[in-house]
């Protein structure tokens, strides 16, 4: 009986990646063919391996939780949380700045973490679009069209600013309580200032500044002195590898000429629901000239459910596997609530504008 209880535990825990592999199972039968995985894929999963690496080697020093005690102290905790959030993912990335925040959010003294983590979320993917380095899609979209920067901010500043006004005022309504726990000393081992030049390192691989074989220097200090900052999730990992796959197959389904802006638009947004919003930028980028249109798209398509953006699967499981946490239903409803609320915003905001100018 318990065996049964531990195998539907793990069942409901890891649902995602249980669900992406027989996804892949089943459209590379269908196609019959073996999905391909580009160079740029298998890079950016070694580099959000050895960021889970050093970002769990952190937590572990003490840092984090150090971090976290500050915040806790004066007011407007959720404003501060949803605003360095924000800021953060334009420049180091969404996935990366969740990877960061949300295990601080965790550490903190207080109730109301679940809606703190939605917010954080929906922060990180408005702000990562505004800066063609904010998440892989922006990149990709930049240097597959050869967009000008000042176009490229300008096209997608509505989008950004409109959602970063909304996180500010919905911020301001989530009031949280410290909790029993006033006089906590957190100490910081020597490890945390090696992890934090790591993390640097990781950071100026993201630029290109150095080569992505840098990480490695990760995976050897953390096997040399630190083997439990190894034991980060490789399920989610797996996710990533497997929705790359199922994108690589459906090419070949899903291949045709769309020009239509509204069009563009709309199906890369709902197709980033599916398939997540990088894969799509991939397929979609190879029969549209509308750049606009699919920035948008794959922009406001990474709300909604967690496939949406693989920040949502981030932020998500990193909730649903902290130890602290046990509402793990009622947190996937409220994530996708207001998930779902912000992308029919997107939506909205989108056709009125294009309506109003027609230049999107």
């Amino acid at each position: 009986m318990k065996a049964r209880a531990t195998f539907i535990d793990f069942i409901l825990r890891e649902w995602l990646v249980i669900a992406s592999g027989v996804g892949l199972l089943l459209i590379s039968f269908y196609t019959k063919r073996i999905p391909a995985y580009s160079i740029n894929e298998i890079e950016m999963l070694f580099i959000l391996f050895v960021l889970f690496v050093t970002i769990n080697g952190l937590q572990k020093s003490g840092l984090i939780s150090k971090i976290a005690q500050s915040i806790e102290k004066g007011r407007f905790i959720p404003l501060k949380l949803v605003i360095i959030t924000f800021f953060l993912s334009m420049l180091v990335t969404n996935d990366i700045a969740l990877t960061v925040i949300v295990p601080l959010t965790l550490s903190l003294n207080i109730n109301r973490k679940d809606v703190l983590v939605i917010l954080e979320a929906l922060a990180a993917n408005s702000g990562s679009a505004l800066t063609p380095v904010g998440n892989p899609q922006n990149l990709f979209i930049y240097w597959f069209y050869g967009v000008s920067p000042d176009a490229f901010i300008k096209t997608i500043a509505p989008f950004s600013l409109m959602f970063l006004g909304l996180l500010i005022v919905s911020s301001l309504f989530v009031k949280t309580k410290n909790g029993i726990q006033e006089n906590r000393v957190h100490k910081i081992n020597d490890k945390a200032y090696i992890y934090g030049v790591l993390l640097v390192i990781v950071l100026l691989t993201v630029f290109h500044v150095l080569p992505v074989l840098s990480g490695v220097v990760v995976i050897l200090f953390a096997l040399i002195f630190d083997r439990k900052s190894l034991r980060v999730d490789y399920a989610l990992l797996f996710s990533f590898f497997f929705f790359f796959g199922i994108a690589d197959n459906l090419k070949l389904i899903l291949a045709s000429e769309i020009t239509h802006a509204g069009h563009v638009f709309l199906l890369s947004a709902l197709a980033s629901q599916v398939m997540s919003n990088v894969p799509v930028a991939l397929l979609f980028a190879k029969f549209t000239s509308n750049w606009q249109g699919l920035l948008w798209g794959v922009n406001a398509g990474g709300f909604g459910g967690l496939f949406g953006s693989l920040a949502n699967l981030i932020a998500y499981k990193l909730y649903i596997v902290h130890k602290e946490t046990n509402n793990a239903a009622i947190f996937t409803a409220k994530f996708l609530i207001m998930g779902y609320m912000a992308l029919f915003v997107a939506i909205g905001l989108y056709f009125i504008l294009y309506q109003a100018n027609g230049l999107l």
